[in-house]
Parts: structure tokens; sequence; C-alpha cells
């Protein structure tokens, strides 16, 4: 029930006017208007709250040549009366304040317009189970939020209308050496045939006192690298090959790659899967070169550093290139058979996604849009190459990607302002540019405060398939791999053409507990608001309906997970 108040004392001199109150309040009050409350020289206190509607005003009115004298010669009951109201006023607003409903206070968010009915009808991705859930936290927390979907599902809306998935142009592999000279310079064309994964020799030139990873970038640039690359060196000289007089090293790249999505679990994939004695994994389990390091990207807001040479990837393989120099220089068949089944794996999850450099190295003169992506220098050098990507309701990635990214004041309140600050940018960009130019915007990325572009999986995964067949690609959700471990394992093992694992070795790689999981501090945030929620839903449901039509099944719509 509200109630308001509105009281009007007017203050007349003594002998010649009367004092004239005009009060209303209750859910019943009849109206009294009080006929003298207008005019100028008016002292006003005010207090105002959306949440609580409480309207409290006290005019005090002075006329013609009067001054606060008029007030000295009321009686002294009246004073007291009108002290003890201000007084009462006060302690009102003093205990609306540190009732923690200071917020209404504040000026409301730009994205705050608009009204939205609390009836859980509305939310047709709901449940009964989902709604009570939520309701402490809805009925606590800032219900004016709600007032937030009818004006944010006007911006999807017009983004929607705008969604088109275009086929990309392709450039041509002249035009992808012009990019990359010196990687062009280093990978040959051809690998090893009796390996599974792309290997070469080539002839190092150092002396058995040189330190091969004395200019590695990855060393300089980062001191928790440093013991990995000491174990390397160690094992270094005596893995090296010997033909008329020359030194020569065995060089690897990846057979397959994990590529994405970050916050989908590929960090327990990738923990899982080193447990195989076939697969081995680079010395560091996100190398990011293929998206950042190549360009000399570190943090981008740090701005550039020197590009790391292809050369310093390459050493992250150094110790399954040693087994597989092993296994071709042994004399034994079972030995060379044994060591022959090593498979090399690289699990950096900004490589299906980041393409956020090409600004800075390409010349853009395609509407926006990167002339060229990861997918198409891998291919260049890989077109067999293996892909697995491990995604996730992107409603939830997003949330999961906040709580792990956002360095303080992480709630659901702050959170739903992010939200809806990104899609007014996302908007603003697809007004002017394509989809594609948009997702790729480096500028928009980094202006978005939660980073929306992560989730639009099926823009990905369509510019990855103009390069590479479907055939090439293993697509897991993170829902089915924490309902069933176990199944999902074998299809990558099925997928890699891995051998299979003893009873003993399947249960440790299977009953281990999930890596990165989610912190405890962030697990007492709680759950987001069904308000956000449900704005996300609406943003992501058509690209999780293309994404569902390309891989041919309804599980990547999300619509139950």
């Amino acid at each position: 029930m509200r109630h308001c108040i509105n009281c009007c004392i007017q203050l007349l001199p003594e002998g010649a006017h009367k004092q004239q109150v005009g009060c209303r309040g209750g859910p019943d009050h009849g109206h009294q208007v009080c006929p003298t409350c207008r005019g100028e020289n008016k002292i006003l206190f005010h207090v105002d709250s959306k949440q609580m509607n409480l309207l409290a005003v006290l005019e005090v009115r002075t006329e013609g040549n009067e001054s606060w004298g008029g007030f000295l010669r009321f009686k002294k009951g009246k004073r007291c009366s009108l002290v003890f109201g201000l007084i009462i006023m006060t302690l009102v607003m003093a205990s609306y304040i540190l009732s923690g409903a200071h917020q209404e206070l504040l000026i409301s968010s730009p994205f705050h317009y608009g009204s939205l009915s609390s009836n859980p009808s509305l939310m047709d991705s709901e449940n009964p189970s989902d709604m009570k859930e939520h309701h402490h936290q809805l009925s606590v927390n800032n219900i004016s939020y709600m007032k937030d979907y009818p004006s944010i599902k006007l911006i999807i809306n017009s983004i929607t209308a705008r969604i088109e998935f275009t086929t990309r142009r392709l450039p041509g592999l002249e035009d992808l050496k012009k990019q990359e000279l010196h990687m062009f310079s280093v990978i040959p064309s051809k690998f090893l045939p009796n390996s599974k994964s792309p290997c070469w020799y080539e002839e190092f030139s150092g002396r058995n006192t040189t330190d091969p990873y004395l200019t590695n970038s990855y060393v300089l640039y980062s001191k928790r690298f440093r013991s990995t690359f000491d174990a390397l060196r160690k094992a270094f000289w005596g893995h090296l090959a010997h033909a008329q007089g020359k030194h020569f090293r065995l060089r690897c790249l990846p057979r397959f790659y994990i590529i994405g999505q970050p916050k989908c679990g590929t960090t327990d994939l990738y923990d899982r899967l080193r447990l195989h004695p076939e697969v081995k994994f680079s010395a560091i389990k996100e190398p990011h070169w293929w998206t950042r390091k190549r360009f000399g990207i570190v943090r981008l807001r740090d701005g550039l550093r020197d590009r790391y040479p292809v050369e310093d990837y390459l050493d992250l393989f150094d110790l399954a290139a040693h087994q597989i120099h092993q296994g071709l220089q042994a004399s034994s068949a079972k030995e060379q058979s044994k060591m022959n089944k090593i498979i090399i794996g690289e699990a950096s999850a900004s490589t299906m996604w980041d393409n956020n450099a090409w600004t800075f190295f390409y010349d853009n003169s395609t509407d926006g849009e990167p002339p060229f992506l990861t997918q198409d220098f891998i291919h260049a050098f890989q077109p067999d190459a293996k892909l697995i990507v491990m995604l996730r309701d992107p409603v939830e990635r997003l949330y999961s990607d906040y709580l792990y990214f956002a360095s303080s004041n992480k709630s659901a309140d702050d959170f739903h302002e992010k939200v809806t600050e990104a899609l007014q940018l996302f908007e603003n960009c697809m007004l002017d540019y394509s989809l594609r130019a948009c997702v790729y915007n480096n500028t928009l990325n980094n202006a978005m405060p939660v980073r929306l572009q992560v989730g639009l999986y099926a823009v990905y995964l369509l510019d990855w398939l103009t390069v590479f067949n479907k055939d090439q690609f293993l697509i897991l959700r993170l829902e089915d791999h924490a309902s069933n471990v176990k199944y999902t394992m074998h299809k990558v093992f099925q997928f890699l053409n891995l051998g299979p694992l003893s009873e003993k070795q399947e249960a440790l790689m299977t009953k281990s507990p999930a890596s990165n999981a989610r912190r405890p501090e962030d697990r007492s945030l709680g759950p987001m608001w069904l308000v956000t929620q449900k704005i996300l839903r609406d943003f992501y449901e058509p690209f999780n309906t293309r994404l569902a039509q390309v891989l041919a099944d309804e599980a990547f719509t999300w619509k139950t997970t």
C-alpha cells in the first residue's frame, strides 16, 4: 500500500492573516487545495524516491515585507510543532538513506526507461522453479531494472533486423605470403610422412654452449615460463640429429587445436586430454601466438610490443618433438611405432574468435571487415588440421566471463548495467556496418564492458568453415561434458584417432575434479538477474538458431540446457 503526504503550511502576519493548512494523505484521502501556496519566496525541503513513492514537501512562504521575524511571533507551542515536524522529516530522510535505498536518489542510468510487468508469464523462458529461486533476489535488489526490458528489447530488435550471415571473401595464397614473409620462409610446405604431427628437420647452427632459448620472447616477457624453458634447455642437446657434420633439430606444429571458447570448459578438456600418453601439448597451455603474440600483443590496452617470431612459437613444442625424434631414430620397430603415435595439440581459447590485431597490420579497404583471419594462415600450412571447439550457453558464458575477469565491484547489478551498455554499443555499430565488421571491430570490442561478441559462435564457425571442412571439427557442449565426462572424452579419442586407455588411466582421466571451476567468492554473488538473463537470451537467440542449423543439432539453441 502506498501513502502520499503533501502538507503546505502558510505563515502570515499576526493579526492580519490566518493560517491555512491543506493536507492529503493515505489511500482514501480527499483533496483540499491550499489556495495560498502559490508564489515566490519559497523555502523547500524535498525527498524523492521511486521505490517508496514518498513525497514530503514543507513550504514556508513569506509575503510582502515580512521576514523571519514572523516566525518568532508564533506562540511557543506552534514553534515547537514546526521544529518537531522538521526533525521528524530529517530523521525519515536519514533513515531512508541509511537503509540502502539511497541509490534511488542518484541520477538514473540512461538505460532505464519504459516499464516491464513483473508477471512471470512474460518471462517465457522461465519455469516456476526458476522464479522461486530468484524471487528473493529480485525483491531485495533494484526492482527498477525490470523497466529496462521494453526499451532494450527495441535495441535487440534493431540488431536482429540487421543480422545477415554473408560469406566472406577469401584471400589468395600469395596475399597471405605477402603478409607473413618470414613465417612462410620458416615453415615448409611438406612435412615428414612417418609422423602423425606436422614435423620437419631444420639445421641448427649454434654451438653446444649456445642457449637455444636465449632470445625467446615467451621467456623474456614472462617470468612464469622460465622454469619451463629450463627443462627444455636440459633436454635440447641430447635430441639433435647429426648428418654431414651439421646439427639438425626436429621442428613441429600441432596436429590439432582446441580453438575455443573462453569460459566454456577448454581448460578442463585440456587437463584431461593431456593425461593420454599419446597426446603432447605445447609447453604453455595457451600460447595465444596465432591471435596475439605474432602481432606483439600481450595486453592490447598496453599497446604493441615486438612481434614474437614463429621460431618462438615452435620452441614450445620441443619436448614433444624430442619424443617424436627419438621414435624416428629408434632402431626397433616397437619403439618407432610407440613414438610415432604421438600427436601434438595446442589449446589457446582465443584462436577461434580473436582477430583484434588486424586493424594495426592489414589494409582496411573492405568496409571494416578484416581481409585476413587467423584460420587463413593455419590452413595455408595445415589444410588437414583437426579442430576442437567447446561451447556453452552464451548467456551463462558471458556471466562466467564477467565474474572471472572483472576486478572489483562485481554484482548482478553491475553486470546488468554492463550488458545494457554493451548492447547499445553493438547496435550503434550495426547501424553503420555489417555483422562481420562489428564482430571483428577492435575499437568496439575494447569499448564494450562485457565481451558480448565472444558468444556469437555462429559468426566465427561460419568463417572457419570457409577454409576448413566440417568433418575437421569436433564441436562439443560444456553442458554435455559436465554431465558425462567419459562420453565426451571418448568422442575426443575417436576424433583424434587415439589408442584405448587402460581402466586405471581412464578412471584417472574421467574422475578428476573439474578444472578452472568458478571461484568460491564468485559463487557467493549468486546468479544474474532474471531480466538480464531474458535480455541476453533474446540477443543470442538468432545466433544460436543459425548455429543449430549449421550443426544440424537443436541442442545448440540452448533452449533447454
